[in-house]
């Protein structure tokens, strides 16, 4: 990668952002691509997040991704936010044209690629999500539109799950919606009768990789898809558990390829490298 006086910039903002993964995976997608842009880390406290998008304009960033816990916090400063992003209130994805920032939520349709490339599908399923955060509600929503036939939420606050369903509800359609506190006595019955379960949780993150994850293994059914958001480690210690039940696992790798490369193709017009992206990634998590 050669950096010059025409180089294009884009880069991710967070706080922290140092352990981002983002920058291997998109400066491999423009060199395969022959184009001269770079990709750089920006790390950005929360009071500094309207500075920050000012900066993006004023230095002529094409396009930034936002990572925690600035998803939300940049959708006031934005001059036009997408259907979705608006009604998650979560934008992981700039773009900037002629001083218009726009900011979209790349998540949703990340995840539902990562889930039909190893040949599963949402349509007509019933799905348990854990967490009611901001991948909670992208995971849900791509749920509802892949035409799942329920969705529970699981929340160690039942209230927060409660309130999640309730901003689904008015796009919900056919989908049916379900809210759960973590403790509540039908927990187990409704994760063991799930056909896909989608931790959405920081549980078993990396260098918390030990520790035990939100669904006992005992809870997990062998014919379930069983997805885990976190990607350090690959294999959680709920994936693990979720083999060992005779369960389909889905790493968090997929869904961060996939929503990377969306975002590149809204920020270039390309066609997204997928394997190239997914290949630097996987050469930064192994090292």
């Amino acid at each position: 990668m050669f950096i010059d006086g025409a180089t294009t910039l884009a880069g991710v903002m967070g706080w922290p952002v140092a352990h981002s993964l983002s920058p291997p995976m998109h400066n491999a997608a423009f060199e395969h691509l022959g184009l001269n842009w770079v990709y750089v880390p920006c790390p950005v406290a929360p009071e500094q997040v309207e500075a920050a998008l000012l900066g993006v304009r004023g230095l002529g960033f094409a396009g930034i991704n936002v990572t925690i816990p600035h998803k939300s916090a940049v959708l006031p400063y934005l001059d036009e936010v997408s259907r979705d992003a608006q009604l998650l209130g979560a934008a992981n994805t700039i773009l900037h044209q002629d001083g218009i920032l726009h900011g979209e939520n790349t998540d949703i349709q990340g995840f539902l690629r990562s889930v039909e490339e190893i040949g599963w599908s949402l349509t007509g399923r019933s799905v348990v999500v854990l967490g009611a955060g901001g991948s909670a509600r992208a995971v849900c929503l791509a749920a509802i539109r892949a035409g799942a036939e329920q969705v529970i939420i699981l929340n160690r606050t039942g209230d927060r799950a409660a309130q999640l369903a309730d901003l689904l509800t008015p796009v919900a359609g056919e989908t049916v919606l379900g809210a759960l506190a973590l403790d509540d006595p039908l927990v187990p019955g409704v994760v063991a009768a799930a056909q896909v379960v989608v931790d959405c949780t920081s549980v078993g993150m990396y260098p918390h990789h030990e520790v035990a994850p939100v669904v006992p293994g005992e809870w997990l059914q062998a014919g379930q898809l069983v997805c885990d958001l976190t990607y350090n480690p690959r294999r959680t210690v709920l994936l693990q558990a979720a083999e060992e039940a005779g369960a389909a696992t889905l790493e968090g790798t997929g869904m961060l390829v996939h929503q990377g490369a969306l975002a590149l193709e809204l920020w270039t017009g390309r066609e997204a490298p997928v394997e190239v992206m997914r290949s630097a990634l996987l050469l930064a998590l192994a090292e």
